[in-house]
């Protein structure tokens, strides 16, 4: 079996072959730290996830990495409503991405880099365009001369000719063209810039922009511009050229489009051998964004409809596809989960009891098997096909439920060959909680609760003045594996 993917640079199915036979390098486009995260988010997350688990599968040794864009003008914006700095709010959205990822039953990446940790290597890399004729200092700022690349607008299939300018208008005058885009800002943030961004309840802007982050480079105080950090955490923790580049279709032009031009550029190798894209979720005809505010929380939705009907809904919908988020697609998801987790139960139920028989053979239970085991790596080899995946499970489930309805002795071995399964196709592989929590989320809300108790005693025996018995409460979280960190505005956690 030959693992074949999308490849947006060729607009071509591709057979997908990695620069190490034994190992991938995979890096995705995370989030700017300025909202909540949100089913949009998360279906970039859920798909990489199976990405990286079906990789797995196939034997290769995954180096995973997802970067958090912590130094952002709307990041900024929310100073005074989230944090008292840029630094502030960052740290707090990025504590809410991490608790929904884990909600969200994701396998951890290798590395999550922040921008703020990569100013050295940006500074670095951008030093190495302008030895190398790629981009010129302009007023502190530095910009990428689009015009020196001859393959710039290939990702997008576009030609130089056609775009429109790139940055913010006071920008253009210190451009030698409208195209060249920021590879680092000179100064800080201007409130102008984030003033469409700032919410009634954040700082007033000019008190915001204080306390934007700057450092000091060759072309004086600045920011990095937003492309070229990516291309710096990427190739810092995995290499100058990467096996998959994944993330959302928005970012084709012109973040992804301006990462192939400068790396490109600045090491004279291939970037990424095979960029893939994730469609939109969409709500109502719009894209869910939270600039637009049409979008449901991730933790609002393992919430209300729990972790299994909230991964099945993701995966419904091949990633490279746009997606719709509504009461019909969520009850679609809610069936669907629903049939996979009662036929899995009753697999277990029915080998477990007195009535699963040494003798017994059911041909059309064990050919279900053997078929989803060809059906599900048929799908996922077909550039990852979740929606295909599902589909061979839950024929399975109808072969479990015929089994278990028709007959007074059961299949033991068909039975545990269907278990087995579903334990590696829909559990391992597309990460479905089958067996456990998969309704309303109940476990990670209850240790959540219990962790909050904990903390509420904490609390108290802090102001009683009881520091000693304070901190035992603290070690104790921590054996258990819940990260608690102290601030001004009251302790956080992090489960394991």
């Amino acid at each position: 079996m030959t693992l074949r993917v999308t490849n947006t640079l060729s607009g071509e199915k591709e057979v997908f072959e990695p620069q190490d036979p034994d190992a991938v390098t995979l890096y995705y486009c995370g989030l700017t730290t300025s909202d909540p995260p949100h089913l949009g988010h998360a279906r970039g997350w859920v798909h990489v996830d199976v990405m990286h688990r079906w990789l797995s599968w196939l034997g290769y040794d995954v180096h995973h990495v997802e970067n958090f864009t912590d130094v952002n003008e709307k990041i900024v914006a929310r100073v005074g409503e989230d944090g008292d700095s840029e630094a502030d709010v960052a740290r707090s959205y990025i504590q809410d991405v991490i608790r929904d990822m884990r909600s969200l039953n994701l396998k951890r990446a290798e590395v999550y880099p922040r921008v703020s940790e990569h100013v050295p290597e940006i500074i670095d890399l951008v030093e190495t365009l302008i030895d190398r004729g790629y981009a010129y200092e302009a007023n502190g700022s530095v910009y990428f001369d689009v015009t020196e690349f001859d393959e710039y607008g290939e990702l997008s299939n576009q030609t130089v000719e056609e775009l429109d300018a790139q940055g913010d208008p006071e920008e253009r005058g210190e451009k030698r063209h409208p195209q060249d885009f920021a590879l680092w800002k000179a100064d800080g943030v201007d409130p102008v810039d984030i003033e469409e961004h700032r919410h009634p309840e954040a700082a007033p802007a000019e008190e915001a922009c204080e306390t934007a982050q700057t450092w000091d480079s060759p072309w004086g105080e600045g920011r990095p511009g937003w492309h070229i950090e990516c291309s710096a955490m990427s190739m810092t923790h995995l290499d100058e050229t990467l096996d998959i580049h994944v993330g959302g279709q928005d970012l084709v032009f012109p973040h992804h489009e301006n990462e192939v031009a400068q790396s490109e550029a600045a090491t004279g190798e291939t970037f990424a051998n095979h960029w893939l894209h994730v469609g939109l979720l969409e709500t109502k005809a719009e894209k869910m964004s939270s600039s637009l505010g049409n979008f449901a929380t991730v933790e609002e939705a393992i919430a209300e409809h729990g972790l299994g009907v909230v991964r099945t809904f993701l995966l419904s919908t091949a990633y490279h596809s746009r997606a719709t988020y509504s009461e019909e697609t969520l009850a679609e998801a809610e069936e669907r989960f629903d049939r996979l987790q009662r036929g899995y139960e009753r697999a277990v139920e029915a080998a477990d009891s007195v009535d699963a028989a040494t003798k017994v053979a059911d041909d059309d239970l064990r050919e279900a098997v053997e078929d989803t085991h060809r059906a599900v790596p048929e799908a996922m080899n077909d550039d990852f096909n979740t929606r295909e995946a599902l589909a061979a499970l839950l024929e399975l489930t109808n072969a479990v439920n015929r089994h278990v309805d028709e007959r007074d002795a059961y299949d033991y071995r068909g039975l545990r060959r269907a278990i087995e399964a579903y334990e590696e196709f829909a559990v391992d592989v597309l990460g479905l909680p089958l067996g456990g929590d998969g309704g309303d989320g109940g476990d990670v809300r209850l240790a959540e609760e219990l962790v909050e108790l904990v903390l509420d005693v904490r609390e108290s025996e802090r102001e009683a003045g009881n520091y000693e018995r304070a901190d035992e409460l603290r070690d104790e979280l921590d054996t258990l594996g819940v990260d608690v960190e102290d601030s001004d505005d009251g302790p956080t956690y992090r489960l394991p």
